[in-house]
Order: structure tokens, then C-alpha cells, then sequence
């Protein structure tokens, strides 16, 4: 599985439909998402899942003016295709140091393109919370099959929300999500590891010890959590306001991550990236993190929250852990009522063949 800041061919998503997602309030979220398909689409193919041959009309006229957009009739349940979807991975990983092909696809060589091939994980919507899910279970297939690449099928239940790697063999994960009862009641963490050895090449692991932040429906999904960067840091979300119930949660993993060694000794650089304050909708405290962004070709979906000084602070430090790219704020106060925001709601394709 290559790192999210290796080269793309195409970002994919699953076009928001679900109004049981945003109860009440979802009128602002497909404005939300038109701003970050055309953000994406100046630099990399947009394919967007459509629920229906109804909904892909809709689509079409949508983004008649936008180029690299094609919109495809593959039936869901929700938007949420990090977790849902396929996990895309090359056969060589497209490593730090390794050549990343040009955008066209040409190389200098055979070997410097690598094959594509998609993962597609047992799915029960974060632990059997939100039924139905029987299209989202479907969706990782049909879009290997649009690809026409192999896909690879895994007996763990996991969502792509629960796994980042550096794409030099490096997850980072989470116990309280993979080792669920929700999920796989049976599995040991030796087996998850050993598999995902197998399914994406893992080699070594960081377990972060603290669980969800408060609000969060994934029993605690990394991408909210930590994020590798490829200047070769670490960031790790943390809270300093000790009345907070995320203080705790956040404070152990960044004891952990400062403490932790690589088999060869090595440890990581981290940074930390401040939470925004509180966001509630009515009574409920809403899982907003500014680690939720996504990683594209040019340009960074960053999910802020209408805090000027928290907002500019994360700009701030994942732009400059992303040089080269240019940091797209988006106001996911409306978003991030569905529980989620742009990391959520993204899956990378990696340029190959």
C-alpha cells in the first residue's frame, strides 16, 4: 500500500445521498463536496460513484464543466468510501525513493510502473452500527471490476479509516477498531498482523493505545488520530484543554508515539496538530479533527471549522509537512455533523498499471 502522497491516477468517491447520515441538516453537504471534486479535478481523474442511473444524471449535469470527472452507476448505502471501498496497493509499494511513474503513465522502464491491484475488506459498517449496508459491501468489487484490475479478497473486517502506512512497510492503527468484538472477536493482534503482512505489506506496526475522540462512531480510526507526512514526521492530534475528554484520549498517544522504536531503532518525529475547540450540533460533540484531510496530487482537502486560530495553526503545519502542495481549507462545520470529513470520504488510486 503506497503512501498517500505517492503519485495518483485518480481519487475516488461515493457521492453523499444518505440524509439519515446528516439528520436535519443535509443541504450543505453536497455544496461542500462540488468544492473538493473540482479542487481535486485540477490534478488528478475524480470517479464518483453514483447510486443510480437517476443519481448519475444528476451528476453528470453537475460537473458538466468540470474536466476530469466521470461518474459511475455503482448502488450504496453511504458516502463513505475510505471505509467501504477498495484499498488500492502496487506490487512493489512505491516506496520513498522510488521513482513515481509520470502522470500519462510512462516510465523508463517496466519496473517503474507497477501493478495495480485492489483489496477488498469484510465490511459491517464500523462494528454492525448502521444497517443496511449490503451495496456498501459490493462497492470495493465493482470498482476493481471499472478498473479492470485483480482484486484481492480479505476475511478481516476493516475500513480503510483504520489503517496508515508511510508506504515503506510502517501502519499505524488501532486496537480499540481491528481487534473489536465488533469486528473480528476471534482474531489475535499477531494474526491482524501477519495478514495485513500478506494484503498490503505491512512489516512493522504502531498500535496507538488511546481510543476514539469523543463523538467518533469508528472506535477510533486513525485517520482522526495520527498521519504520517512525507517529510518524515509524524502528526498527532492532541488537546491541551485538560477538561476535555479528548485531553486523555490524545495524550496517550503521543506518550506512546514519543517513546516508541523502530526494530532498528529509529524514532519518530512528532508534531503536534492542536484540535480544533468543541463543535457540537444541537447536543451532540461532533468528532472534528483537522488530521481528516486528504492527501492528493497538488492540492490538500483540509477540514476546518470556522476557528480562525485553530484553523490557520493546522494550515500551517500541514502545509509545511506537505511541500509542494497547496493546503484547500474547506468549512466542514455542516460535514463533519455525518461523523466525518475529507479523508473520510476520499480513496486514492495509485499511478500504475
Amino acid at each position: 500500500m503506497p503512501a498517500e502522497w505517492r503519485l495518483h491516477a485518480a481519487t475516488w468517491i461515493t457521492w453523499p445521498h444518505n440524509r439519515d447520515t446528516w439528520p436535519g441538516a443535509f443541504e450543505p453537504v453536497e455544496p461542500i463536496m462540488d468544492r473538493a471534486v473540482r479542487a481535486l479535478a485540477e490534478s488528478e481523474t475524480v470517479h464518483v460513484n453514483a447510486r443510480s442511473p437517476e443519481a448519475a444524471v444528476l451528476l453528470e449535469k453537475r460537473f458538466a464543466d468540470a474536466a476530469n470527472v466521470i461518474v459511475h452507476v455503482i448502488p450504496n448505502n453511504d458516502a463513505w468510501i475510505r471505509d467501504h471501498g477498495a484499498t488500492f496497493v502496487t506490487r512493489t509499494g512505491l516506496r520513498d525513493g522510488a521513482a513515481d511513474p509520470a502522470p500519462d503513465g510512462t516510465s523508463n522502464g517496466p519496473s517503474d510502473v507497477p501493478p495495480v491491484a485492489a483489496v477488498n475488506w469484510r465490511y459491517n459498517a464500523w462494528g454492525g452500527k448502521y444497517p443496511p449496508w449490503d451495496l456498501d459491501e459490493q462497492v470495493a468489487t465493482k470498482m476493481a471490476a471499472t478498473l479492470g484490475v485483480p482484486v484481492f479478497d480479505s476475511p478481516l473486517y476493516c475500513e480503510g479509516g483504520a489503517l496508515e502506512t508511510d508506504g515503506a512497510g510502517l501502519v499505524m492503527t488501532t486496537a480499540s477498531c481491528l481487534l473489536n468484538a465488533n469486528r473480528n472477536p476471534s482474531w489475535t493482534r499477531r494474526e491482524v498482523e501477519a495478514h495485513l503482512g500478506a494484503m498490503i505489506g505491512a512489516t512493522e506496526f504502531l498500535w496507538l493505545p488511546g481510543t476514539e475522540l469523543a463523538g467518533d462512531d469508528t472506535d477510533g480510526h486513525i485517520d482522526n488520530l495520527a498521519r504520517f507526512t512525507p517529510t518524515g514526521h509524524t502528526l498527532v492530534a492532541c488537546c491541551n484543554d485538560r477538561d476535555d475528554p479528548n485531553a486523555a484520549v490524545t495524550q496517550l498517544n503521543l506518550d506512546y508515539l514519543r517513546a516508541w522504536r523502530s526494530h532498528a531503532g529509529r524514532a519518530l518525529d512528532v508534531v503536534e496538530l492542536e484540535l480544533p475547540r468543541p463543535l457540537f450540533h444541537e447536543d451532540s460533540r461532533l468528532p472534528a479533527s483537522y488530521a481528516n484531510y486528504y492527501v492528493a496530487n497538488e492540492v490538500i482537502l483540509l477540514p476546518v471549522y470556522g476557528q480562525k486560530d485553530r484553523d490557520q495553526q493546522a494550515i500551517d503545519v500541514v502545509g509545511a509537512h506537505h511541500p509542494g502542495r497547496h493546503v484547500v481549507p474547506i468549512d466542514c462545520t455542516d460535514l463533519v455533523w455525518g461523523l466525518g470529513a475529507f479523508h473520510c470520504l476520499t480513496q486514492q488510486v495509485p499511478a500504475g498499471r
